[in-house]
């Protein structure tokens, strides 16, 4: 972690353009002379986005990113399973931890977004979600969906874990929901952790979060329904998001890690759970 630097680079402003990768590395925007993922597993700085891998997607402020591992530099084809260390490890927890990753793109990528040649430095985006899912070569890879930030000025232009704590503004991205779907899930069930049952109590009364089940958002394309919500305390949502927990069909927990059964979800009569969407997210954040 030491000298990890999230955030801007001073004197490299969006738009920076790049030669090639000493020159791009030289500047620190990117200072992975050859790896697409420059951090390791306690977080990721920056990613460079250049066509290494067929399952990337670049829609300009989003990006669903494929995870490093498991392909063949010469024919950019996936011939192996990948696993969430090192990179991919770095950029899961640079989403639990809210870090900004910089963004380069490079002239091998989506040409609608990427330079004509040489690389260039396109702003700082959050990791907002990541799973896993068979890829286009049929082997398991991990994907990261990044949202740029509306305002690069929304975090300092140095910052660095080396250095002491400080104050900033922040900004975070969020699909517009339903509140109104996610208030009745909650009074249903009265506020309460569907796993742990715990009911956080506050000075401006009950607090309890509504969980998607399959995730709003390119490419889960969830729907902001009952039936893809959960009532979830926030250490229980942010397990479920990262892929934990998962929920079998008869509503039977198990930690993801081990396969052991941490209990069952406790269920209301008045609020159908659809079974696709915990089948879907078994597929894609459990085993």
């Amino acid at each position: 972690m030491a000298g990890r630097t999230y955030g801007e680079i001073p004197g490299y402003p969006v738009g920076s353009a790049f030669v090639n990768r000493t020159e791009l590395a030289m500047s620190k925007v990117h200072r992975s002379n050859q790896g697409g993922i420059c951090g390791g597993q306690d977080g990721t700085e920056s990613i460079v986005v250049s066509g290494g891998y067929v399952d990337d997607e670049d829609y300009g402020t989003e990006i669903v990113y494929t995870g490093q591992g498991g392909n063949d530099p010469a024919t950019r084809r996936q011939i192996a399973d990948q696993v969430l260390t090192l990179g991919n490890a770095g950029l899961a927890r640079s989403q639990l931890e809210g870090y900004p990753v910089r963004v380069v793109r490079g002239s091998g990528g989506d040409p609608t977004w990427s330079p004509v040649a040489g690389f260039r430095y396109d702003g700082l985006f959050h990791v907002v979600d990541h799973w896993h899912e068979i890829g286009k070569d049929k082997f398991r890879i991990w994907r990261f969906r990044l949202a740029a930030l509306e305002r690069v000025d929304a975090l300092p232009a140095y910052l660095s874990l080396a250095g002491p704590a400080t104050r900033i503004p922040s900004l975070v991205q969020r699909i517009v929901r339903s509140t109104a779907v996610a208030l009745g899930v909650k009074q249903l069930h009265d506020y309460c952790c569907q796993v742990c049952d715990i009911r956080l109590t506050t000075d401006a009364g009950p607090y309890v979060e509504a969980a998607h089940i399959r995730p709003l958002g390119r490419p889960h394309d969830g729907p902001d329904v009952a039936t893809n919500l959960l009532a979830l305390c926030p250490n229980h949502h942010v397990l479920f998001d990262a892929g934990a927990f998962y929920i079998a069909d008869d509503y039977t927990i198990y930690a993801t890690a081990t396969g052991e059964i941490l209990g069952r979800l406790r269920i209301a009569r008045q609020h159908l759970i659809g079974r696709e969407y915990l089948a879907y997210h078994r597929e894609t954040h459990g085993t």
